[in-house]
C-alpha cells in the first residue's frame, strides 16, 4: 500500500516558534491537543471500552442496593477494593465500608476478616464500621510520597457535608485509625459524593477533588473543586474546576487518578447526571428501585482530563460508557465509575468497574476493559492522513508507539528539526513500515533506532498513516 506523505509546516503563534515541550521520557497519550500541532486527514477518536461481566454482587446482607463508591488500589499487584455497604436507603440506615480483593483484576474476594460485628457476627468484609458518616463514602489511597512512614502507608478521607472530610491512616489496608486533626482535614465544600485525594509527583503536592454545587447549598450544578496541600493538614482557598468552552453538565463524581503509565496526566472517569431526563418512568422505577422518588433520572460515564491546575480538558462531550441494554440499566444514580484502573496480566488492557442497577436487588459492579493508553486514538482512514507534534525535547536513545493497524495499514514517523525540516536520515520515507497491534513497538530508521544524538535538541515529530490508530508514544 502505497501512502501519501503529505507536507505540513511548524506551526507559529504570534509569529514566533511554540516554546517547546520538554517531554523527557514521558509517555504522551492524545488525550487533549498538548502536544499537537497539526492534524491533516486523522481525527481523535474517543475509544469505546468493552463491558465484560460482573466483578463483585453486592449480595451479603450488610451490602445490598445501595452499595456505592468503590475505589481499587494496585498494592504493588494486589488488588484492593474498598466500597460502601447500604442496604437501604430509608431513614435510620447505617454505612458500612467493605473490601475486597483480587490478583488478577477478574476473579474477587471478600475475605472474613473478623474485625467488626453485624447482626450478631464477624464473620464478614468489613473494615469500617464506627460511624455511619465516614463509611458514606470512604476515599482510601496509597501515600506514595516519599518519607511517608509505613504505618501510614494508606490514607482516607470521609465525610459528608454537615462536617468535612476526616482523616484515616493504616499500615496494612485494613486496620484503619483516625488520622490528622481531631476533627476534620477540610471543611469548605459540601462533600456528598465519592471525593478523592491524591499524590501528585507531577505537581508535588497533594490534591483533593470534591463535590460542589455552583449555587448556594445544593442549587445550581453539581460540579467539582480542587484544593492542594504539602501535607494533608493546611489546604489552600478551594478553586472550582472550569471546563473550557464547553456546556455545564451535573457531575456526580469525579473519579480523577493520575494515569499510572503517564502520571503526570490526570484520567477522570466522572459520572454525568441528567435530573431532568428521565431514564425510566417512575411507575417503572417503582418497581426495579428502592428509593423510586430518585430513581427515574438518567446517568452515564464521561472521561474528562488535566495536567494539573484548575481546568478539565473536555475534548470529548460524548459519553465514554453508555448505560447499556436493559431498563435496569437507565435507573437513576445508576452507572458511577469506580476509582482506580487496574492493568491486565497479559500486558495488553486495563479494567475498570462500575456501578450496575444501583438500588435495586441486583446491584452489582461490572468489569469494562480497555486497550492500555486507550482512551482516544489518532485515527487515520485509509486513505490516509498525518499528525504533527509542537516542538519538544526528548531524553533517551529510543522511540517506542503504542498502535494498531489493519493488514493495509501503516504508520511511518519523521523527526524534523527546529526549522521543521527531515532530520537526514530520520525522514519518514527513512522509516520502516509500522504495522501490527503492539503496545510497544520500536520505530526504526534505516534499522536502526538509535535517536540518542538527537536527545535534548528540538525537534518535531510526524507520524503519516493509513488504517491505523495511534494511542501513546515514549522515548526511552
Amino acid at each position: 500500500m502505497k501512502t501519501k506523505l503529505l507536507s505540513i509546516g511548524m506551526v507559529l503563534v504570534g509569529g514566533l516558534m511554540a516554546a517547546p515541550i520538554d517531554l523527557g521520557d514521558r509517555r504522551e497519550l492524545f488525550v487533549d491537543s498538548h502536544v499537537i500541532a497539526a492534524m491533516n486527514g486523522v481525527s481523535l477518536r474517543l475509544q469505546e471500552p468493552r463491558r465484560e461481566d460482573i466483578a463483585v454482587r453486592f449480595d451479603k446482607p450488610w451490602e445490598g442496593p445501595f452499595s456505592a463508591y468503590a475505589t481499587v488500589l494496585n498494592d504493588n499487584g494486589l488488588f484492593r477494593m474498598y466500597y460502601r455497604g447500604l442496604p437501604t436507603a430509608q431513614k435510620g440506615r447505617v454505612a458500612v465500608t467493605a473490601y475486597a480483593e483480587s490478583r488478577d483484576g477478574v476473579n474477587w474476594t471478600k475475605p472474613n476478616l473478623g474485625l467488626f460485628e453485624f447482626q450478631g457476627s464477624r464473620d464478614n468484609n468489613i473494615v469500617l464500621a464506627t460511624e455511619d458518616r465516614f463509611s458514606r463514602n470512604f476515599s482510601p489511597f496509597i501515600d506514595d510520597r516519599p518519607g511517608v512512614p509505613a504505618d501510614e502507608r494508606f490514607k482516607a478521607i470521609a465525610g459528608v457535608e454537615e462536617y468535612g472530610l476526616a482523616g484515616f491512616a493504616s499500615a496494612d489496608g485494613i486496620n484503619w485509625r483516625r488520622w490528622g486533626p481531631e476533627e476534620y482535614l477540610f471543611t469548605d465544600g459540601m462533600f456528598d459524593s465519592h471525593n478523592v485525594v491524591f499524590w501528585s509527583e507531577h505537581e508535588q503536592a497533594y490534591l483533593c477533588y470534591f463535590r460542589t454545587w455552583t449555587g448556594e447549598g445544593f442549587e445550581g450544578w453539581r460540579t467539582i473543586s480542587r484544593t492542594t496541600s504539602p501535607d494533608l493538614i493546611e489546604w489552600t482557598d478551594p478553586v472550582r474546576m472550569e471546563f473550557g468552552d464547553t456546556p455545564m453538565e451535573h457531575l456526580y463524581t469525579n473519579g480523577t487518578q493520575p494515569y499510572f503509565r503517564a502520571p503526570h496526566i490526570y484520567v477522570a472517569l466522572a459520572k454525568r447526571f441528567l435530573p431532568e431526563r428521565p431514564g425510566v418512568e417512575f411507575e417503572l422505577s417503582a418497581r426495579l428501585h428502592g428509593n423510586p422518588e430518585r430513581g427515574g433520572f438518567a446517568s452515564d460515564a464521561v472521561m474528562l482530563t488535566s495536567r494539573g491546575g484548575s481546568v478539565y480538558d473536555r475534548t470529548f462531550m460524548e459519553g465514554f460508557v453508555r448505560p447499556g441494554p436493559t431498563v435496569r440499566d437507565w435507573a437513576a444514580r445508576d452507572n458511577t465509575p469506580a476509582l482506580g484502573l487496574v492493568p491486565s496480566l497479559d500486558g495488553r488492557r486495563m479494567y475498570f468497574y462500575r456501578m450496575s442497577h444501583y438500588g435495586q436487588p441486583s446491584a452489582h459492579l461490572s468489569r469494562h476493559s480497555l486497550r492500555l493508553d486507550g482512551f482516544v486514538a489518532v485515527h487515520a482512514p485509509y486513505a490516509g492522513g498525518e499528525l504533527v507534534t509542537k516542538p519538544l525535547r526528548f531524553s533517551g536513545d529510543e522511540l517506542v508507539l503504542n498502535f494498531a493497524s489493519s493488514a493495509a495499514g501503516q504508520i511511518r514517523v519523521e523527526l524534523r528539526d527546529e526549522s521543521g525540516r527531515p532530520i537526514p536520515g530520520c525522514s519518514a520515507e527513512d522509516c520502516a513500515e509500522i504495522y501490527g497491534d503492539e503496545i510497544e513497538r520500536l520505530v526504526r530508521w534505516n534499522g536502526d533506532p538509535d535517536l540518542g544524538a538527537l536527545a535534548g535538541q528540538v525537534v518535531q515529530l510526524r507520524f503519516v498513516m493509513a488504517d491505523a490508530d495511534l494511542f501513546s508514544f515514549r522515548f526511552l
